[in-house]
């Protein structure tokens, strides 16, 4: 099942006062990015982010979901409401991942 547009808008509206942040199609699914890393995505009208330290920190009661099947884990988002929280979701897991490779 693809995800709508309109949970996508929805969450892009949520993440709109963080700054840098950008999506990008992806076979049915959106790809989120954050000042130019991968942060997550939109997988079945659900938001997905990386698993790290940081975000495992914030959300303890987090299920871990692959996005699609045979895909890493990901931690799924509930709190999808709270924009603040989402923008120190962000700032919290972008400072533990990697730079983008350069192409």
């Amino acid at each position: 099942m693809a995800s709508s547009k309109e949970y996508l808008d929805y969450i892009m509206e949520q993440l709109s006062g963080v700054g840098d942040i950008s999506c990008r199609a992806m076979m049915g699914e959106y790809i989120i990015y954050y000042r130019g890393k991968i942060v997550g995505g939109i997988y079945d009208d659900r938001f997905l982010v990386k698993i790290t330290k940081s975000a495992r920190a914030m959300m303890p009661e987090a299920e871990t979901q692959p996005p699609y099947d045979g895909a890493k884990e990901m931690l799924l988002v509930d709190d999808v409401d709270n924009s603040e929280f989402l923008g120190e979701l962000l700032d919290a897991i972008y400072s533990e991942l990697p730079a983008p490779k350069k192409k």
